[in-house]
């Protein structure tokens, strides 16, 4: 593959939803541009994308691939995206290297919510964009409705550039709405040919909505439109390629990509129509490091050299690839390479040009290309890889939240380390997984976007790491505490002939008012009834019981200890046996005054359209939580809530299902609360049979 600039290459990030075709349309744009010789099939698990053994396994794209290919003199890095919501961290990666979109929309199903997803994707990054309304061969496909139903959703903006042609029930090619002229496609060749005869009234009307969404690009073509005037067809080529510009207009054409047909005139529009990267990223801010000012970093070969880490793979044989984007200046062979976050310079080494899991060898990578380096020990995703004498840092991925969490185990007996070491390897491809030891429940736990995420986790510390694992809900962090005051004495005797040990405290135990902190410690003897000297072992009695609680083992929060009496003995008096002492008046005290169980609450932000807010709320009551209030945030509602995290384990999964992955929510810690009676006695008898299993 040749060498391109930045005004040759398109990145184009392929998004939409799970199952509409999208690893398709880019197996058959590489078979169109010659980089294949058969068009793989998914079902097949043979595609150039879908090249790992659980996207084999699953049939649905799991991490973005990279697909370079070459159009009509120019070079096209498609990034085909996963559709599964689970995996939008690789979403976010892909959109971090793309210039424009093409969203994939099926003639079947419509727009799903992957397709509203995309669109806010899309939206948020001002990205221009191309939709394919893909399966045209489906006996329920229906262009009409669908670009209609886009038209609804997304604006005027969008406007369809082709009309499919329909022959005995079949399609079998489209026409353009612009020249009027058809393509057919038929045995996986596509050829051009004439107009259909009686399909002029549905060309017009569509060149009519055509021309709507152009005439917003140009004020002489408003007057034009509103006037009742046709537009030549240089007029709405033209106009078409200032709308992609400036997301005026979003063209929709349609095709069957498993039989390649279509799929040519696709590749010709996005050549066309969106501009190259050095038109549509020529300039990008970044942070100068020297300063710590806002600097801009052009997108040309003549600039210092910048590059943007924006994925990762990690594999236990192969290594450390990582993939990048290059923003100014070109990258070759054995360059050093200064990474800002780091301080660290490595060397480029061998430069590749990534295909699915090929790596093609290049000399160099210009601006505005995507490409790859292996073995990068100090690089991660999100990393800036600059010249050192022009310091830049580009801003980091912004990775949706990861709120599942749950406990792993090993299988394996002493597997706990080799489970550790294979997550962080896990960890370096996937930012959106995560990994810590509870330092209070000493469980492993793992976190993800969703149940599909973690269970894929699983599958691949199973075939990468040769590791079995299982998964079950972590131990919510609960608290103990007491809600009255109480004076008790603790003594600790004991005469074994020779030496013995003597302690003896009252204290006074009681609510401090402050959860924040274990215990308040404090003294009041008068008259030396305890020498000062034993205060320290007092408290040290104190420090290790809060640790556990006598209710059910959990840390204890908000008690204040007030020593107000006690003895000792000249000689059998010592440190240890005053703290035996303050152990054994906790135990009593801490029982005697109203002994209760915190739980931990989290404060809710659930973001959804308003045909789900009565069930997220029912939903939300039956958690025992509490409504906190409601307001629009866009087109959408805004509920803030509280409630138990005991009761949001799963709330990830049970969110998406409730309202069709059109929720978003975020959950944070916000305090203490007493549990209810009922909820604290299952947790005391599930405490103590979980203790007893441990002794065991």
């Amino acid at each position: 593959m040749k060498t391109y600039s930045a005004n040759e290459i398109r990145n184009i990030v392929i998004l939409g939803h799970s199952g509409c075709g999208k690893t398709t349309v880019a197996e058959a744009a590489l078979n169109a541009g010659g980089v294949t010789s058969r068009l793989g099939r998914v079902e097949d698990g043979n595609t150039v994308s879908d090249y790992d053994a659980e996207e084999i396994r699953r049939k649905v794209s799991i991490s973005a691939a990279i697909l370079p290919m070459e159009w009509r003199d120019s070079k096209i890095n498609f990034i085909d995206a996963p559709g599964y919501f689970d995996f939008a961290g690789e979403v976010a990666q892909a959109i971090k290297a793309a210039d424009a979109a093409l969203i994939v929309v099926s003639a079947k199903s419509g727009v799903e919510v992957g397709t509203e997803k995309a669109w806010e994707y899309v939206s948020d990054n001002n990205l221009p964009a191309i939709i394919f309304v893909n399966g045209m061969d489906d006996e329920n496909a229906d262009f009409a409705k669908v670009t209609e139903r886009l038209k609804d959703k997304f604006g005027t903006s969008v406007a369809p550039l082709q009309t499919p042609i329909i022959e005995g029930g079949k399609f079998v090619g489209a026409v353009n709405i612009i020249r009027k002229e058809a393509i057919r496609g038929a045995a996986g060749q596509t050829q051009k040919a004439p107009m259909p005869d009686g399909m002029a009234e549905a060309v017009d009307a569509m060149q009519y909505q055509l021309e709507e969404a152009v005439a917003e690009t140009d004020d002489k073509l408003m007057e034009k439109f509103f006037g009742d005037e046709r537009f030549e067809v240089e007029e709405l080529r033209s106009g078409v390629h200032k709308g992609i510009l400036d997301r005026a207009v979003t063209p929709v054409l349609c095709g069957c990509a498993s039989k390649n047909i279509g799929v040519e005139a696709l590749l010709n529009s996005i050549v066309s129509f969106i501009p190259p990267t050095g038109v549509l990223r020529a300039q990008t801010s970044a942070e100068d490091v020297k300063s710590g000012g806002r600097i801009t970093v052009n997108c040309a070969d003549n600039e210092p050299f910048s590059a943007f880490v924006f994925k990762t793979i990690a594999d236990p044989y192969v290594g450390r690839l990582s993939i990048f984007r290059v923003f100014s200046g070109v990258m070759t062979k054995d360059m050093p390479l200064y990474n800002v976050k780091k301080d660290y310079t490595e060397k480029a080494g061998h430069i590749y040009v990534m295909r699915g899991k090929e790596q093609i060898e290049v000399s160099e990578l210009r601006a505005g290309d995507i490409g790859a380096v292996a073995k990068l020990q100090n690089t991660a995703t999100s990393d800036t890889l600059c010249a050192r004498e022009r310091p830049v840092k580009f801003d980091d991925i912004v990775f949706p939240p990861s709120f599942l969490s749950m406990a792993i185990t090993p299988k394996g007996k002493g597997d706990e380390d080799k489970i550790g070491q294979a997550l962080s390897k896990l960890l370096e491809e996937d930012k959106t997984l995560h990994f810590e030891v509870n330092s209070e429940t000493k469980q492993s736990i793992v976190s993800g976007v969703g149940d599909s995420h973690l269970d894929v986790m699983l599958s691949k510390l199973r075939m990468k790491y040769k590791l079995e694992a299982e998964l079950a809900t972590p131990s919510a962090p609960y608290r103990e505490m007491i809600k009255s005051k109480v004076r008790v004495q603790g003594k600790y005797k004991k005469q074994s002939g020779g030496h013995g040990q003597y302690g003896d405290v009252h204290i006074e135990f009681e609510p401090s008012g402050d959860l924040t902190e274990p215990y308040v410690f404090e003294e009041k003897i008068f008259g030396g009834s305890v020498p000062r000297q034993y205060f320290p072992a007092v408290e040290k009695g104190i420090q290790d019981c809060v640790k556990s609680g006598p209710l059910a083992g959990y840390p204890v929060v908000g008690v204040k200890a007030t020593l107000v009496d006690g003895s000792y003995h000249p000689v059998d008096s010592s440190e240890m046996a005053f703290k035996m002492a303050t152990i054994a008046a906790f135990k009593d005290g801490f029982l005697k005054a109203q002994p209760t169980l915190l739980e931990p609450i989290a404060k809710v932000e659930v973001v959804t359209p308003d045909d789900y807010t009565g069930d997220i709320m029912g939903d939300m009551s039956k958690r025992r939580g509490r409504i906190l209030g409601m307001g629009k945030t866009g087109s959408k509602q805004r509920i803030s809530a509280e409630a138990p995290m005991a009761e949001l384990s799963e709330y990830a999964t049970d969110l998406r299902s409730m309202t069709q992955a059109r929720g978003e929510f975020t959950m944070a810690f916000e305090r203490y609360e007493e549990a209810p009676g009922d909820v604290r006695k299952k947790i005391i008898e599930a405490r103590k049979s979980e203790l007893e299993r441990e002794r065991a």
